[in-house]
């Protein structure tokens, strides 16, 4: 893809990419130091993608906005974490870690069309932040493709431009991180889950426990499920139900990929304080404001769905 590139980076971070964006068939149509100055050249014309320094003072909301505005895509270079932060704080997680080479930035450039990420962005209103939808996927015993459906619905809203966590929740068998090729020795959601637990999960602690994923059309967070389901416990009632409450005020969707198991016959116990295997995915199924159930389409699997 030929694109026209807009550079808002300092000189030597400019210097080290320019021979290589020349050689890959794209053409500089501005180079410039500051949000401010890029946003005068607009006016002159407009380019496809714009490479911005994380500083503060190069990546502004203002810049993004007018971007999002006229279909530009943006990717930063951050130089540090708090440039990151700073990125993600905008609604920007196309991000770069100098030391860097212009075939990372290229990665991004073919991986999709160019969509907006910013779309529905979180967002204060009198004080309060609005929430996420929560989305459910469930289905019986039998694989009947839980993880694939929830996988593929926030790979679609990511693409339309929403930002979006997928968070698995399965007690019996967590296939997520297996599925993206991810890897789940510390998962995502029960540290999550531990955070909550204490009231110390905010935004901050979110984006250093999660794993971005990229897909062709867009990209989201990932939180993965339990590598050894012997470790169900930690997934309380109260801890799946805070963690999911302090989702929705970071992203506008969440997907919660459940487990097949509804049963709640160990409630009879003796001790109704012990921990139950199947609360995760009750829990997360009565705090989703929508459900997706599936079955296989055949009578083993009609069967199964209709008697869960």
């Amino acid at each position: 893809m030929m694109a026209r590139i807009a550079l808002v980076l300092d000189r030597a971070t400019e210097q080290n990419m320019l021979a290589d964006i020349i050689d890959c068939g794209h053409s500089v149509v501005t180079r410039v130091d500051t949000a401010r100055e890029f946003l005068d050249t607009l006016s002159h014309g407009q380019p496809h993608v714009v490479v911005v320094s994380g500083r503060r003072e190069s990546l502004t909301g203002q810049l993004i906005l007018a971007c999002d505005d006229r279909g530009i895509k943006v990717v930063a270079v951050t130089a540090t974490e708090q440039e990151r932060r700073h990125a993600g704080s905008l609604g920007l997680h196309e991000t770069v870690a100098i030391p860097c080479n212009w075939s990372e930035i290229e990665d991004l450039l073919v991986s999709g069309v160019v969509i907006p990420l910013r779309v529905g962005e979180r967002h204060f209103t009198g004080g309060a932040l609005n929430t996420g939808s929560v989305i459910a996927v469930w289905g019986p015993s039998g694989a009947p493709g839980r993880t694939t459906l929830a996988i593929n619905i926030a790979a679609e809203i990511a693409a339309a431009g929403h930002t979006v966590v997928l968070a698995d929740v399965d007690t019996y068998s967590a296939s997520i991180a297996p599925n993206l090729g991810m890897i789940d020795e510390a998962p995502g959601f029960a540290a999550a889950c531990r955070l909550a637990g204490s009231d110390s999960l905010n935004q901050s602690e979110l984006e250093r426990i999660a794993q971005r994923y990229n897909s062709p059309r867009g990209a989201f967070w990932v939180l993965t499920g339990l590598g050894r389901p012997s470790r169900w416990p930690e997934l309380s009632t109260e801890r799946v139900a805070r963690t999911i409450d302090a989702l929705r005020r970071w992203v506008d969707y969440v997907v919660v990929d459940t487990g097949f198991n509804l049963e709640t016959d160990e409630e009879l116990s003796s001790d109704l304080m012990a921990p139950r295997r199947n609360a995760a995915t009750i829990a997360a199924l009565r705090a989703a404001d929508h459900v997706v159930a599936c079955g296989l389409a055949d009578p083993v699997g009609l069967t199964r769905f209709l008697h869960a």
